[in-house]
Formats: structure tokens, sequence, C-alpha cells
């Protein structure tokens, strides 16, 4: 999800960019790999998530085209604030890319888009994809876009910090044990995106209401666990304004 004067003058200009990348690129660590992605992550030790601002753009009820530009202006939302958390556990940063589309089945880069998802993240190309189907455009007042986004753009930060990559590489004896790592997954990007909406909640103007019903609006699943622990989690981000909250991987409760 990434979207790419005189001779003398620019020369030194070239140098002085080609430094900075460097110094840049000498400050960056390793991207972490087995148990210390999933459990010593240094985006754990980020704080809280900054600009604390994201005032939401008006949208109308069935309007594909402004909802479209609401998930895009959270979207520049989320990368302004993600790119400060990844400089500060110095980790290697890029945007991803988001995909809007209006029916389910469509090829998005990992499989053809399931009927049952709202939106998925693809890893091979970095994107976000988000289906919205009428359901979806029937009542766009709720806080319900926002968060998925917002857990979507959680799994993209799996997917940098190392997280998502020791997910994907480690074998699974049995479907219950990929049931238990794919919760400790899920939830933690409900804990990702609670942090944000945390971090900007006193620039959406919203009744502590619309938190609430949010809360209650999972339901259970195997691979992403039970409603009350998705609460949980999206609750516990939502407090915390960060990912320091969102360890789910050194959990001993609440990811069942």
């Amino acid at each position: 999800m990434r979207p790419l004067l005189a001779v003398l003058s620019g020369a030194l200009v070239s140098l002085f960019l080609v430094g900075t990348a460097t110094a840049d690129a000498d400050r960056l660590r390793p991207v972490p790999t087995g148990t210390a992605a999933l459990t010593a992550n240094p985006i754990y030790e980020t704080g809280e998530l900054k600009p604390d601002t994201c005032p939401e753009r008006p949208v109308d009820n069935d309007d594909f085209k402004g909802a479209t530009n609401y998930l895009n202006g959270l979207l520049r939302c989320l990368n302004t604030s993600w790119k400060r958390q990844f400089a500060t556990a110095r980790l290697p940063f890029s945007t991803p890319k988001l995909r809007v589309i209006r029916h389910a089945g469509v090829k998005t880069g990992c499989s053809e888009f399931p009927e049952s998802a709202q939106a998925i993240y693809c890893s091979a190309n970095k994107t976000i994809v988000f289906h919205l189907d009428k359901k979806a455009l029937a009542d766009v007042s709720d806080l319900w876009l926002f968060s998925v986004l917002g857990h979507e753009y959680g799994h993209h930060v799996q997917e940098l910090s190392g997280i998502m990559t020791t997910f994907d590489s480690r074998r699974y004896r049995t479907k219950k044990d990929y049931n238990a790592a794919s919760r400790r997954l899920e939830l933690q990007a409900d804990c990702l995106s609670g942090a944000f909406i945390g971090s900007v909640w006193s620039s959406l103007e919203r009744p502590a209401s619309d938190f609430s019903y949010l809360r209650r609006f999972e339901k259970s699943s195997p691979t992403h666990g039970k409603a009350a622990n998705y609460s949980y989690w999206l609750n516990r981000g939502f407090l915390a304004k960060g990912p320091d909250a969102c360890n789910t991987f050194a959990a001993k409760s609440r990811v069942s």
C-alpha cells in the first residue's frame, strides 16, 4: 500500500540529500523476527500515538464516493500517526495502499475478496481492500468504518514490524493451534485500532455512546476471538492511546 537552479547548487543539494538518507538509514534497526517480533517488538515501546487530531469528513448514507473520500482522509491520519511511531521505534516505514470496492469476489493480490468480509489486508502488495457494500453504506454515522480501517491498518503495522511475517512463517500442527495464534493477531489489530481511536478521540466530537456501541458490535469467531475479548482489547488500546497495551502475544488471558 505504498503509493513512489545552477548545476553546482543542484550537485550540493544532491549530496546533502544522499547524506541525510544515509544517516536516516544508519539509525534504523533490523526488523525483528521470531518470538522477539511477537512479544518484545520495539513498536510496543513507542508511547502514545501523535498527532492527536483527525477531524472526520462529512459523509451521507448511501454515498459511495463520499465514504471513499472519508476513508482516504482517515488513511492520511493513520499514516501520519504510525509514521511517527515507526520513527520512534527506528523501524522502516511505508504507507499502505487503499482500494475501495463495491462487490466481493474481486481479485486482491492475495485471494478473491471473501463474501463475509468488510475489509482485508493483503500483505503481498501491502493493500487494504475495503468493501463498501449497501449494508456498510446504509448507516455511516457510527464508528464502524473508522474502526474497520483502523483494524486493517493494524495488520499493516504488524507486517512492517515483523509480527505478520513471523505469524505467517510458523508451522501450526493443528487447526486449533493456528486459530489460537490467529486470535492473538486479530485481537492485537483490534487493540491497535482502539489505540488510534483513543488518540484522536477529542477531535472527533462524538458522544461516548458511539464508542460504547462499537464495543458491542463484533461477533465471536474461532480465528478472531470472543466478542467480549474483542471489546476488551479495543478498549484497552483506546485507554492507552498507544501500542504498549497491545501485546496480545505475551498475554496469558483474554485471547480466546
